[in-house]
């Protein structure tokens, strides 16, 4: 056990959580923004958000859909809001986040199979003005 843990460090489930539906109202149109909606609304990172944090990640995959529609202006102020959840190995190690070991006793593959199509092809095909 660590002996040196912050006051404010903040340890998460590391299992996925149940998520949300992506709101209709939304107006979400394209795949990759439909991914991000889901790659979000299920991480472990959610086990503690508030009502205010899934308004902001509404904002914020309305800003990802214009941004695979083409709004490449975008990116920077996604990867903002992004990194105050904790995106990155980086983003977390700011933030003092740390998700809960599985129990040695439980399997630690994924439940759901990889997914056959490579998920980053839409914004790489963006990207190259393919």
């Amino acid at each position: 056990m660590r002996r040196n843990v912050h006051e404010h460090a903040q340890s998460l489930p590391a299992e996925a959580q149940p998520g949300r539906e992506l709101p209709k109202g939304l107006g979400i149109t394209t795949p990759g923004a439909k991914r991000f909606w889901k790659t979000w609304s299920t991480a472990p990172q959610t086990a503690a958000w508030t009502e205010t944090d899934w308004a902001e990640l509404e904002l914020t995959a309305k800003l990802v859909d214009g941004l695979f529609k083409g709004d490449l202006k975008l990116a920077g102020e996604i990867r903002q809001r992004v990194a105050k959840w904790g995106a990155t190995v980086e983003d977390r190690a700011r933030l003092r986040m740390t998700f809960d070991k599985t129990d040695e006793n439980e399997s630690a593959v994924p439940s759901e199979a990889p997914p056959e199509v490579d998920m980053d092809e839409e914004l790489y095909k963006l990207l190259n003005g393919s």
